[in-house]
């Protein structure tokens, strides 16, 4: 079965760093997350976010397209899970939703290890639909490894020393 436009199990999203004050509003969703199976070929994600628990299986990222498959689980075995068999201390950032021209932005500011670090995420239904990005939106880094969150995890973003790309 296939959604519209999409394949089931395929995510499409570009990634940008955010510039200026995005409008947020609300307390936005506090996420802990971190990683079970961290490789090129793959990663297992362990999450937490508005009291329910997540796991999600994700394979490589080909452009801004990947495979993934995303299971809520009970929270009580998700915070286990991040806290006997995650090695790394977990990604700590708080979500907001932003709706922009029809499309909802995710836009994530990190806590923690990443303080300092603010991305915008927005799911597509292809890789070339268009996007009218809003003026907060700064640079693209959707295939810059450095920000993705399993790269973070084990290299955050406040022992970096050049933070600019």
């Amino acid at each position: 079965m296939q959604r519209e436009s999409q394949k089931v199990g395929i995510e499409i999203e570009r990634k940008f760093l955010v510039r200026g004050n995005p409008p947020l509003s609300g307390e936005g969703a506090r996420i802990l997350q971190n990683y079970l199976v961290r490789s090129e070929r793959k990663t297992v994600r362990v999450r937490t976010k508005g009291g329910k628990g997540y796991l999600a299986i994700k394979g490589p990222s080909s452009g801004a397209a990947r495979l993934e498959f995303e299971y809520e689980i009970p929270y009580e075995d998700a915070t286990s899970l991040l806290a006997h068999l995650c090695d790394t201390p977990p990604i700590e950032k708080t979500r907001y939703e932003i709706e922009y021209e029809g499309l909802t932005w995710e836009v994530d500011v990190f806590a923690g290890a990443n303080t300092g670090l603010v991305l915008a995420e927005v799911e597509l239904e292809s890789e070339s639909q268009k996007v009218s990005l809003p003026g907060w939106v700064g640079q693209e880094v959707t295939g810059d490894e450095r920000y993705f969150n399993a790269y973070l995890v084990a290299h955050p973003y406040q022992k970096w020393g050049n933070k600019s790309s």
